[in-house]
């Protein structure tokens, strides 16, 4: 029974695999129906000149709120010395959250939640006219991580565009070698390159987040890789791994339902590193972030845990230890959004 039953599974895996593909051809070909540019509402009518930094932050709230979280994260970003254009995917925006917004921000664009995150960042792109004569460095975030927990400063100041034009928080070997696109800063050699303009330019309204992820997230580095443009991560995967070890796990307690859990996440990471699986930095391996001085956790990590990470209910110890833990504005989110979890 337990055979049939995996066979079962694998071959409605490998059925459900294949719709998605179709329904995402099926959305590329839709896409060409629609037009990119999904602005409905701009702030101010006209777009200022930002300055030589610029933060093209990208945000979705079904309700049009804007959280205390992302407030944080897009005054921290104001504070390191961006010009901030807020571009939200929900179609509407809380008068509130606008007050709140416009002292942070040069820009607010409000447009329909059509080709998710890279809809949007192309958008902002074109809406600034990226990059203009001044321009040194070009961000893209999203708040789909809480933070940051300490201040941004120092870490950007560990942007080497010497050493490398496209720089991600982190990087990521599964499907193909790619910077995740939560955190993605441009200097000017690639922000200037005909790659980068290419890949902004195809960048279609596709309502299917796997063939954004595939096409865009991974595609974005990939194009650029292959025209000679250099990416680099500031946490690199392979130091990451390293530190598996590292692990606390104790078997003084093997009962402790806790302690389990860090020695099956552990294990499990150990496995994936030495049969060369690659793992998703941002979720499997949250608590070697955070000990190499990562100032962000996924927000879908806590609220969700989609990919099942054994460990995670550590986090805020984790973050108490290294940062003296978490922030108000986090807290206020779990309150508003976690349904029958503890955070």
């Amino acid at each position: 029974m337990t055979q049939l039953y995996r066979r079962l599974l694998a071959v409605w895996s490998a059925l459900a695999t294949r719709v998605r593909r179709l329904l995402s051809w099926v959305e590329v070909a839709l896409s060409y129906t629609r037009s990119h540019r999904q602005i409905i509402h701009a702030w101010p009518d006209t777009p200022s000149s930002p300055g030589p930094k610029v933060a093209i932050f990208v945000h979705f709230d079904g309700q049009g709120r804007v959280g205390q979280h992302v407030l944080h994260y897009v005054a921290s970003l104001r504070e390191a010395g961006f010009s901030v254009l807020f571009v939200t995917n929900s179609g509407k925006l809380r008068e509130d959250a606008m007050m709140a917004l416009k002292p942070l921000c040069a820009g607010i664009l409000i447009r329909l939640n059509i080709g998710y995150d890279f809809g949007a960042m192309r958008e902002g792109l074109e809406y600034l006219g990226l990059p203009r004569g001044d321009t040194e460095l070009v961000l893209l975030a999203n708040d789909s991580i809480y933070g940051p927990l300490a201040p941004l400063e120092p870490i950007l100041a560990r942007i080497d565009l010497e050493a490398a034009d496209l720089w991600g928080a982190t990087e990521s070997w599964q499907t193909r070698y790619h910077l995740q696109s939560f955190f993605l800063a441009a200097g000017r050699a690639a922000l200037t390159s005909p790659a980068w303009h290419r890949f902004w330019r195809g960048v279609r309204p596709v309502k299917s987040k796997d063939w954004v992820i595939k096409h865009y997230e991974i595609g974005l580095t990939q194009r650029l890789l292959r025209a000679g443009i250099r990416c680099a991560a500031l946490w690199p995967y392979q130091d990451l791994v390293r530190n598996v070890d590292a692990n606390p796990i104790m078997d003084e307690a093997p009962d402790d339902p806790l302690l389990k859990m860090r020695h099956i996440h552990a294990f499990r990471l150990r496995h994936y590193v030495a049969t060369r699986t690659p793992l998703n930095p941002s979720s499997d391996l949250w608590r070697q972030l955070l000990l190499a001085g990562f100032p962000f956790i996924k927000r879908e990590l806590i609220r969700l845990n989609p990919s099942h990470v054994a460990d995670v209910v550590d986090w805020r110890h984790v973050v108490t230890e290294n940062y003296g833990g978490a922030p108000a504005a986090i807290e206020d989110d779990f309150q508003r959004t976690m349904r029958n979890k503890v955070p």
